[in-house]
């Protein structure tokens, strides 16, 4: 889908894009700086220390910007299941015990795809941090806006999880979900403050 026909679907009364989907679209623009930093830097002759870190970052970046496109009709996907089990037919007991299991399935799945995202944008926070590392000056203010679209796409995948946990009737898949949320989270701040140092010019 191209971008303006994205921004209109997403502005449209359709649930489907939504903010789980933007997610993965902010989180791509993250990798997506990182790799023109990278590409820059390679065209500068005193930064050929860190070329070869260069290379590897573009082509590490080009990737996670596929998984964060590839991760945006499955996120979508996931939403519509939640949808469409909430609109089973619920008169009989057998029809209302249906529609519990099927919708129960749904909003595992439906948190599933964030949490997917929330580790994607946990990489996007490490590849800033190596970005900021090649220590390219011209391009600080390039990884800063790198860096905060890695949090909103972290901060935005971590909000449609915990609204799906309301409805989640299995506590012990919640508790999962929120200890792997909580882990890849303290791995995101991490890889922020070193990015942020750098960015900063607190570290050499």
């Amino acid at each position: 889908m191209e971008f303006e026909a994205y921004l209109d679907a997403l502005a449209s009364a359709d649930p489907t894009p939504g903010g789980g989907s933007a997610a993965t679209l902010v989180g791509a623009l993250a990798a997506a700086l990182c790799a023109m930093v990278a590409r820059i830097t390679l065209g500068a002759p005193k930064l050929a220390p860190v070329h070869t870190e260069a290379v590897a970052i573009a082509a590490d970046a080009d990737d996670l910007r596929r998984r964060f496109v590839e991760l945006r009709p499955l996120d979508e996907a996931a939403f519509r299941a939640v949808v469409a089990a909430q609109a089973l037919p619920r008169v009989t007991e057998a029809e209302k015990s249906a529609r519990r299991e099927q919708l129960q399935r749904a909003l595992v799945g439906a948190a599933e795809a964030p949490l997917e995202s929330a580790r994607l944008a946990t990489d996007a926070f490490a590849l800033t941090a190596r970005t900021a590392e090649l220590h390219n000056a011209n391009l600080m203010s390039d990884v800063d806006c790198a860096l905060h679209f890695a949090r909103a796409a972290f901060d935005a995948s971590a909000a449609n999880v915990e609204v799906n946990h309301r409805y989640i009737t299995d506590a012990t898949v919640v508790a999962q979900q929120r200890d792997r949320l909580a882990t890849l989270n303290r791995a995101a701040r991490e890889f922020e403050s070193r990015t942020t140092a750098v960015v900063d010019g607190r570290r050499n």
